[in-house]
Parts: C-alpha cells; structure tokens; sequence
C-alpha cells in the first residue's frame, strides 16, 4: 500500500517526510484508516534516522545540575540542603566528589533531575568489562611494591607491572572478566582520585584474611552479634591489651581483624565487608593511634557487619566525615550506645560536670577504658584539647608494631 514509501537515506528525503507527517496530522485520519496506516509508518521510519543521524548522549550529571542551577536561578549554597554541607557543593560541583545514593536522592526529588541523569550510565554501562573502565597506572603500585604485596621482576614493562596488579586485585575476587569489580565501595571514604587506593588497600585486607584463615575458623552466625555482645566486646577495651582481647573475640564469632595502614591519598580509618564465602572481614588503619578512635571505629564496623552487610558491599569508613547515608547514622549511634547507653550519658556528672575525676568514675562504672568517655566529650564540646591525657595516643599500633615495621 505504501510502496512509495522507503528508508530515509538523506536529510531531503527526511524533511520531506516531516512535511507529509505534518499533512496527515492535519487530517485528523481515523484508526485504521489508510491515512492512520501511513502515518504510523512514516513515524517509524522517521525516528529510525533519528536515532542514528542524531543520537541523544548521556547528560553529565555535573552538567545536568549546573543547568538546572541555571534554570531556577540557585546559587551553591542553595544546593546544600541536598548535599548535607557546602563544602561537598563545591566538592561535587568540581568533580573531586562522587555523588552518593542521597545526594541522588535528594536531587532528583528537589530539583527534578531523572537519578538515570544523575548517575550518568546505564545498567550495561555499570557492568561492562572494568578493563575499559581502569587505568593500572593509577594503582599507588610503588606503596604496594614497598609493602611487599606485589613483586616487579623486570623494571620498565608496563605489561609486567600492569599484570602483578591484576593478579594481586583478582587473588582477592575483585576480578575484572564478566564480574567486573561489582563489589561497591559504600561510605565517605571514596573520592574520585582515591578509589584505586582504595581498591588496593582492600585487596590486600581480603588476601591477608584468607592467609590467617583455616579449615577450622569459626563459621560466622549473624546471631551471635546482639547489643550486649557488642557491650561485651565494648568492655574489652578497659584493658591494657584490649585490641588484642577484641581481635581474638571477633576470631571466636567468625569474624576476621586486619590491621593495614591506609594508602596515600586514603582518609580511611577502617572498613566492613564480606568474603565470598560469607565470612566478615573487618580492616582497621590506625590512621589515629588513640585509643578512643581504635575503639569506636572497631564497634562502627561491628555494627555494620551485624546490620548492613551484603555480599557485594564494602564500607569504606572516614569517620571524621559527618555522613547522612542512615547505615552510617545508625553505625554511629548503636557504637555510641553500646559504650554509654544515652540515659546514662545525659545523666552522669561526667557529661554535666566534665572533668578528670568523674571521666574515672563513669569508665570504671561502665567497665571501659576512661578514653571512650573523654573522646565522647572532645567531639561533644568540639574542643579537641581537652583531656588529652586520657585518649591513650600512641598506644595501640605498638601492640601491632610488627604490621608498621613495614611502611
């Protein structure tokens, strides 16, 4: 009926279809009508050329947001409200920050900003193959060769060094065949000039756990993680070896501590994650070497392997961040509880009193270490000062030193 009719091979051939469309429109032609028929048919062979001879990109959802900013008239402190503070305004707005899960959230609702703009790739462009998507030189491979987790024979074959960072990243299941790295690094932890940092640092916690583990380690059970065994776990810290009673604690449920210090570049002060074979692994960085810092970081990491762990999720934990992802939130507020439990803290003399005696008084009452309670109060007054005395600095990687003989 329509043997007039081809596929549009110029642009002439494609306005002249235009017009006829427009023509048919005019005529208001019935359902079924030979009119109708054409129509359709012109509307198919019209959006074929289209797609190919005038394909839509992508948006950047750097761009996407500048434009909306543009189009309402906002200025950069108008757009905190959906990124928490003004520094990650500027952060993100400059590219040296990763839009997180709320800030997506948060955009997409206030400003009307599809989330598939604001995460600028599709579904098949998060898994595709991670070789397309990687630059090995970017992996801090000389820390990595002075820490002894990789081995260059020959210096000067970029071939040689890209392959001893695949291998080393593989060995620890972050292969990049058709599982293409989809392991996903949660937290504030991760910015766009440190995720190959950080990526090599967990490889390394997740090969280290594998080499301490054997055919008799506990297999974990999530029951076994409760508020008052996390209080159990809290009251280890009283002791001088304490982070060696937590290590062998967390051994006995089937969870695995490794000490590493974080990378260049990383503001990493520990992460959460799961092996393939379910066992929850715990890194600590003693970034921080105080006491009060190893312990609540050890009991936010608590929290996320007994609340939030998935198989394909890794927290990566800068805690010196105020987060508004409510895992993190949560994390924070159950670790500040199984130390002091609120309706105590509100009504000790060491919160309405703050001082060196009553700091003794409540840690001895709470069977903790008095650094716990001086580091709530430190934060809590925003005076990083204060009783410095108790906070226990420099006395936990000696108890690791072995592990920092090495950087």
């Amino acid at each position: 009926m329509f043997e007039e009719l081809k596929v549009i091979r110029s642009n002439a051939q494609y306005e002249a279809y235009l017009n006829e469309i427009q023509s048919l429109i005019s005529l208001e032609p019935k359902i079924g009508s030979p009119e109708s028929d054409k129509l359709d048919l012109l509307a198919v062979l019209i959006e074929d050329y289209e797609s190919k001879a005038f394909p839509i990109e992508q948006p950047n959802p750097i761009d996407a947001i500048k434009f909306r900013m543009h189009e309402k008239n906002l200025k950069q402190a108008d757009l905190i409200p959906y990124f928490g503070t003004s520094s990650r305004v500027s952060e993100v707005l400059n590219g040296k920050r990763n839009l997180t899960v709320d800030m997506i959230k948060n955009l997409s609702l206030g400003l009307g900003i599809s989330v598939e703009t604001l995460i600028g790739l599709n579904e098949s462009d998060l898994y595709s193959s991670a070789e397309d998507n990687f630059d090995w030189k970017k992996f801090p491979l000389k820390e990595m060769l002075k820490r002894g987790w990789v081995n260059i024979i020959e210096k000067g074959n970029s071939s040689i060094v890209e392959n001893s960072v695949k291998h080393y990243i593989e060995q620890a299941g972050l292969s990049f065949g058709t599982a293409s790295f989809r392991r996903s690094l949660s937290g504030e932890a991760e910015s766009v000039t440190s995720k190959y940092a950080l990526y090599a640092w967990l490889a390394r916690i997740i090969n280290e756990a594998r080499a301490i583990k054997s055919e008799t380690f506990p297999k974990f059970q999530i029951d076994s993680l409760d508020l008052s065994s996390i209080r159990e776990l809290a009251q280890l810290s009283r002791f001088n070896e304490g982070p060696l009673l937590a290590r062998q604690w967390l051994n006995e449920k089937g969870i695995i501590l490794i000490i590493e210090p974080h990378l260049k570049g990383t503001l990493l002060d520990g992460a959460a994650l799961k092996d393939k074979d379910g066992t929850p692994i715990i890194g600590l960085t003693l970034r921080y070497d105080r006491v009060d810092n190893f312990w609540f970081t050890l009991l936010h990491e608590v929290i996320h392997v007994w609340k939030h762990l998935d198989s394909d999720d890794a927290f990566m934990d800068d805690l010196d961040v105020s987060s508004e992802d409510r895992r993190e939130a949560e994390a924070n507020r159950l670790a500040s509880e199984a130390f002091i439990p609120r309706g105590v803290w509100r009504r000790s003399r060491a919160y309405i009193e703050p001082s060196n005696e009553n700091i003794e008084i409540l840690a001895k009452e709470l069977r903790i270490h008095p650094a716990i309670i001086a580091g709530r109060l430190r934060k809590d007054l925003g005076n990083y000062t204060l009783f410095h005395k108790y906070i226990g600095q420099g006395e936990v990687r000696v108890l690791f030193e072995k592990l920092f003989d090495q950087i």
